[in-house]
């Protein structure tokens, strides 16, 4: 079988440090799809997965699971896309297919463990599955997105992980008009999660330890700000919240924040810490709180959010960057220093 040869960008040992890099995807079975990489959204997970901040990372490792492209190639038995159909590939790229959640729609959560996009080891064993920081992708046609029209394409990019990663969650607790939502941190997932609670209808507040963001946070939905680090401004809100949504991924102490929900509040942890936070078992028991972990959605529920956002003219607010950026850009994200997601460009990497 021929291989199509790919150009990319790899981390090669826990340093992070990425570089050019050339591998080889597999030719098109007859349910796959081949696409061009246009853009590429540049997640905080994937500064962890590089760096080996949760273990287990494999190298050499291309990142990248925000990826919007144009199908150049399908296979001879798929059905959904033909060439120059506009389609996205998110956080997964395959799962056991036969299982409950599977078979439910929420492969996201199969019980053999979904197939990552990168950094994860395809159902064939031996493959080492290899990201969006790269010129093309091959991918099953079962786990390829939709991208409807209307949308800009470059700042479509991040919705496949930050978009559904808080959309999921939300439409889960069945956030609504006249619920009262507050969203802890303000970044990649912050501001899409102040975005889609906003457009649910629900009351939004923006809980954060950043003073100078509260303008920005009102321009993305928030109707009040609260500053996490001022015990006046967080007491005003002591038992407000129905819901919260926890996007915080630096190490940080939960239970000032559960303090905030009332009567069957719920907190969702979208956020990923590389430390465990200690939970006082008393903050759960007032007010009958709840925690709840979710990990980004199935195919059908992210294809669903597509077209919510498409209908609604949702995307995120980006920078865009040439490929040769990638590690300053990284470097920035760790310390916040983005409004609110990069965005590789990959025709930089193209030439």
């Amino acid at each position: 079988m021929r291989e199509l040869s790919t150009k990319a960008y790899a981390a090669h040992d826990p340093t992070g440090i990425l570089s050019p890099f050339s591998l080889d995807r597999r030719e098109p079975r007859p349910h796959d799809v081949l696409i061009e990489i246009l853009y590429c959204g540049v997640c905080h997970s994937d500064l962890h997965q590089a760096r080996d901040d949760w273990g287990g990372s494999r190298y050499p490792m291309v990142p990248g699971h925000e990826i919007v492209g144009r199908v150049t190639r399908v296979g001879s038995e798929v059905t959904k896309f033909k060439a120059g159909d506009i389609a996205g590939v998110g956080v997964l790229i395959d799962s056991c297919r036969t299982c409950n959640p599977c078979k439910s729609g929420l492969e996201n959560y199969c019980v053999e463990g979904m197939t990552g996009t990168y950094n994860a080891i395809e159902r064939d064993g031996k493959t080492l599955a290899q990201g969006g920081y790269s010129t093309q992708i091959v991918t099953d046609e079962q786990y390829v997105l939709r991208i409807p029209p209307g949308l800009d394409l470059k700042a479509v990019a991040p919705l496949l992980c930050a978009g559904i990663t808080t959309y999921s969650p939300l439409r889960h607790v069945g956030v609504k008009a006249g619920m009262k939502v507050g969203v802890v941190g303000l970044g990649g997932l912050g501001h899409m999660g102040l975005k889609f609670a906003a457009s649910f209808g629900a009351e939004v507040s923006l809980i954060s330890s950043s003073p100078e963001k509260e303008a920005d946070a009102r321009r993305l939905g928030a109707h009040h700000f609260v500053l996490s680090t001022e015990r006046s401004s967080m007491k005003k809100f002591d038992s407000y919240f129905d819901v919260l949504l926890n996007t915080v991924s630096a190490n940080h102490d939960y239970n000032p924040y559960l303090r905030l929900l009332g009567l069957n509040g719920t907190m969702i942890i979208v956020g990923l810490p590389s430390q465990a936070s200690t939970v006082e078992p008393f903050q759960l028991l007032k007010n009958r709180r709840r925690l709840l972990g979710s990990g980004v959605g199935g195919i059908k529920e992210t294809q669903e959010m597509l077209d919510y956002c498409a209908e609604k003219n949702i995307v995120s607010d980006i920078e865009l960057i040439a490929i040769q950026q990638i590690n300053e850009a990284l470097e920035r994200m760790e310390k916040g220093d983005v409004r609110y997601r990069f965005v590789i460009d990959l025709a930089s990497l193209k030439g």
